[in-house]
């Protein structure tokens, strides 16, 4: 496994980044903890999770229960991670307003899920804090300020931000600037070789900032895996399978597959050395229904292209990007 800086932490995570946002559902509970400890094994230790992981009834599928009665992934991933908690960053985060009363980035509301995610976790400090996403109802500086107060209580490490547009990224590190508070030290986004809208501004701000940048969606729901994706069954929200990719997004997939045959690699050790090789980017996180997904998706950590591979890569999607 190959490691990273993150931002101006000092702290160096792993390139690959478990994600558990099925963890309940696909994989189960006790499947997720053999997947978590196979990660560990192969010197992954950055693990990302958030409040509402696991529970959201957008991840029923058949076979699985029931949205109401299944566990908080945090849940899951701390007894996963008990014994061996000091040798991980866990990142964690809360905010998303979308889910209604009582959610959001209001002081009230991070100080409680904060909590909450802690016991869940079986820990007393989390690594990595993201705002989830953007609260137009809170102001900004009402957020950072209760971000500051539980580093400064050491209940957190360091905080950041997940889908914020640059210009509210760039506003935050002011406004923390101007008041002295603890300020994000990285951006997590979805971006891979399809989907690069990060590249227009947020990448250019993260590197302005000595920022990094954590992506998600790292294969666009599995089409840059390679395009037998297209064969499974479509349940819940797996927004990005069967029809609901658009023919040029099934192009680039197609490219990525012939490239991989052509180079003697796999299609997700193509997309993946790619998207670890762009400026600012730490760590992708990767999700895994079996310890055979973490072990391959790990090993692309260890895939370098030579720069002729890359550019013709980053060709594949020029025209969506200039």
């Amino acid at each position: 496994m190959e490691y990273a800086l993150l931002g101006p932490t000092g702290v160096e995570v792993s390139k690959i980044c478990l994600g558990t946002a099925t963890f309940g559902v696909s994989p189960d509970e006790r499947d997720a903890e053999r997947v978590v400890h196979a990660a560990l094994d192969l010197g992954i230790n950055f693990f990302d999770t958030a409040n509402v992981y696991g529970t959201l009834s957008v991840f029923d599928q058949p076979g699985a229960p029931p949205s109401a009665e299944r566990e908080p992934a945090e849940q899951i991933l701390g007894r996963a991670l008990a014994g061996r908690r000091d040798n991980v960053v866990l990142a964690t985060k809360s905010g998303e307003r979308r889910l209604g009363p009582g959610a959001g980035l209001s002081r009230r509301h991070i100080i409680e899920q904060v909590d909450t995610s802690l016991r869940r976790l079986q820990t007393d400090y989390i690594d990595l804090y993201y705002a989830h996403w953007p609260d137009p109802d809170t102001p900004l500086e009402q957020t950072l300020q209760a971000y500051d107060d539980l580093v400064r209580q050491g209940k957190l490490r360091y905080v950041a931000l997940s889908n914020y547009p640059a210009w509210q990224l760039t506003q935050a590190l002011w406004i923390a600037d101007d008041r002295r508070l603890h300020a994000p030290v990285c951006a997590q986004v979805r971006y891979n070789l399809i989907d690069r809208a990060a590249e227009q501004e947020l990448m250019p701000a993260c590197q302005q900032f000595g920022l990094s940048i954590v992506t998600y969606s790292p294969l666009h729901g599995g089409l840059l895996a390679g395009t037998r994706i297209l064969e499974r069954d479509i349940y819940g929200w797996q927004r990005f399978s069967g029809s609901g990719f658009s023919e040029t997004e099934l192009e680039i997939g197609r490219a990525v597959e012939q490239l991989s045959q052509e180079w003697g690699l796999q299609p997700h050790e193509l997309s993946l050395a790619w998207l670890l090789s762009r400026p600012t980017v730490a760590s992708a996180i990767v999700g895994a229904e079996t310890v055979d997904e973490i072990t391959a998706n790990a090993a692309a950590a260890n895939t370098h292209l030579e720069q002729t591979q890359l550019d013709a890569l980053t060709a594949l999607n020029a025209d969506e990007n200039t």
